[in-house]
């Protein structure tokens, strides 16, 4: 019976080098592998849970309501009471233009003024005349007419006589002399009535006469008055340019690009320097790839380059209607054959929430990096710590295994 041989291959022994494999497991390597395992691990996954929560962009900057200052009128510069990067408030003044034209300007028009203020007046006292001198021609007129109502009267009277010596004469009752007496009586009667009734007639054309002077002072009383309104106008005009010889700040803010000095010659809309007001917000440029899940009113985190990086909390505000590039100065046109898609960049306005240092000057231009927060789920720092270490413990204790069986498989 034959018996099998032996087996020519040896028995396998364990890879590794335990004396290795011994320092990879004692605490002077485990414990600042698990530290520095342990820091990787906090920084990374909170870098990805930023990633997946939070869009952020490095094309972003200070922004602000610049205010230009420029004179409204034209004259020679007697003061400058600012300088540059200088702090100023509302309502404080800033340049002085020469005055003196502008006050003899002003005098000359007040003088013209007070001219065509008596002017009208004259004219109102002979308006007034003018009325006083048409019930004057009434009453004459009345009282003629009354007159001529009398002489008519006498008249009738003295032709009633007449006719009644008439009769008494041809009866020989009454003598010659009654009847010429009665004769001269009737013709005295009628000149009186003609008499009367001309006064009358001539009154009555008086008050015509007297109204129609009357009409036409009244017609001069409203030129003189549009004259006097025309010359207080001139007047507002002239001290509102007199006024305009001294500028001041419209808001708080601090001065820039002053370009004035005193001596200078400024013309009108010339800029002389700006104003930078304190309140600052930030226009962040995202990709529209990143506004899918923008709203405003989500909190942000504004990281500002002129201040080593540090960050303020802030919100966003609003988003644009229209990406930056639609209304440029020459704004793209996409109507050939050769379109490429360019992903484009819409500004989003970001306020801040915390207040600015005052001891270092924020002002429009400077570069910040807004990181805002789009998912509602977010982690603390603490949770985070927290997950990398039970991620770094777990990590250890299965290491350690592998470790331990790799050891145990090197013993007898």
């Amino acid at each position: 019976m034959n018996e099998n041989p032996p087996s020519s291959n040896p028995p396998s022994l364990p890879k590794g080098n335990p004396a290795l494999l011994a320092k990879l497991n004692s605490p002077l390597f485990i414990w600042p592998a698990a530290i520095a395992l342990a820091v990787l691990l906090f920084f990374g996954l909170g870098y990805f849970f930023d990633v997946m929560t939070h869009e952020s962009t490095d094309d972003a900057f200070i922004a602000a309501h610049v205010v230009s200052i420029a004179p409204r009128i034209s004259g020679q510069v007697a003061a400058v009471h600012v300088f540059d990067n200088e702090m100023v408030h509302s309502n404080e003044p800033l340049v002085e233009i020469d005055p003196a034209d502008y006050a003899i300007a002003a005098a000359q028009k007040q003088s013209s003024a007070d001219a065509s203020e008596a002017n009208y007046k004259t004219v109102l006292a002979a308006l007034d005349l003018m009325a006083v001198k048409v019930a004057t021609a009434q009453a004459t007129a009345d009282q003629s007419k009354a007159d001529a109502d009398a002489a008519a009267a006498t008249d009738a009277r003295a032709q009633a006589d007449f006719q009644r010596n008439q009769e008494l004469r041809t009866q020989n009752t009454i003598s010659a002399q009654e009847f010429d007496a009665a004769q001269a009586a009737v013709r005295e009667a009628d000149a009186n009535l003609a008499a009367a009734k001309q006064k009358a007639v001539a009154d009555v054309s008086r008050i015509n006469e007297a109204k129609a002077t009357q009409a036409a002072t009244e017609a001069s009383v409203g030129m003189v008055l549009a004259l006097f309104h025309q010359s207080q106008t001139a007047v507002q005009s002239a001290q509102l340019d007199l006024s305009y010889t001294k500028i001041f700040a419209p808001c708080d803010g601090l001065v820039t690009r002053k370009a004035v000095e005193p001596g200078n010659y400024v013309q009108v809309g010339q800029q002389l320097m700006s104003i930078v007001p304190t309140n600052v917000w930030v226009i962040a440029n995202f990709k529209e790839s990143q506004l899918k899940k923008m709203q405003p009113g989500q909190p942000a985190l504004v990281e500002i380059d002129a201040l080593g990086g540090k960050k303020f909390r802030a919100h966003v505000d609003s988003v644009q209607a229209g990406s930056g590039a639609a209304f440029s100065l020459l704004p793209p046109e996409n109507a050939t054959g050769n379109y490429v898609k360019v992903i484009q960049r819409v500004p989003v306005k970001i306020l801040f929430d915390d207040p600015l240092p005052a001891d270092h000057t924020i002002g429009p231009g400077l570069s910040v990096t807004p990181d805002v927060q789009v998912g509602a789920f977010a982690l603390p720092e603490w949770a985070v710590a927290l997950l990398a270490l039970i991620l770094t413990g777990a990590a250890v204790a299965v290491f350690r295994f592998v470790l331990n069986r790799k050891l145990v498989s090197f013993q007898p």
